[in-house]
C-alpha cells in the first residue's frame, strides 16, 4: 500500500505544479483574476494532500489499515474538492456549468477533512513509549 500512495502523492504533486502553471500562465487572459484565485485554491489544496500522502506512507506510526483509509478519503477529496473547483474557477470556458455540480465541493472538502481527523486519531491511540521506538519518518 505504501507504493501506491507514494505513486499517488508523486502524480497529484506533479500535476498540482502542472496545473498551477497552467492557472498562472494559459488561464491569465482568460478568466477574471477572482477565478484565477479560485483556481489557485484548488491547486494549493491538491499540493498539500499530496504531501500528505508522502508523510502517511513514509510515516511507521501510522496503522496500515489507517493508511488505506486516508489514501482513499484524500483521493475522493481531491477529486471532488479541487476537481470541481476547477471547473467552477473556468466555468466560462465550457459549455458544461459546473455549477450545476458545485455542491460536490463541499464533500470533497469534508473527504479531506477526514483523512486529517482519521490521522489524529491514530497518533492519538499511539503510546509515547511506542512512538519514541518507531521511526516518524
Amino acid at each position: 500500500m505504501n507504493k501506491t500512495i507514494l505513486i499517488t502523492a508523486s502524480l497529484l504533486g506533479v500535476l498540482s505544479v502542472i496545473f498551477g502553471a497552467f492557472g498562472a500562465h494559459a488561464l491569465k487572459e482568460l478568466i477574471p483574476f477572482e477565478s484565477q484565485q479560485t483556481f489557485e485554491t484548488g491547486v494549493r489544496y491538491q499540493m498539500y494532500h499530496a504531501l500528505l500522502l508522502l508523510f502517511v506512507a513514509s510515516s511507521s506510526v501510522i496503522k496500515p489499515k489507517t493508511k488505506k483509509i486516508i489514501y482513499y478519503l484524500v483521493l475522493v477529496g481531491v477529486v471532488l474538492f479541487s476537481g470541481s473547483i476547477y471547473g467552477l474557477a473556468a466555468n466560462e470556458l465550457s459549455s458544461f456549468n459546473f455549477k450545476t455540480i458545485g455542491f460536490i465541493t463541499p464533500i470533497g472538502g469534508l473527504s479531506l477533512i477526514l483523512a486529517w481527523i482519521f490521522m489524529f486519531v491514530d497518533v492519538l491511540k499511539i503510546s509515547s513509549k511506542n512512538i519514541s521506538n518507531k521511526r516518524v519518518l
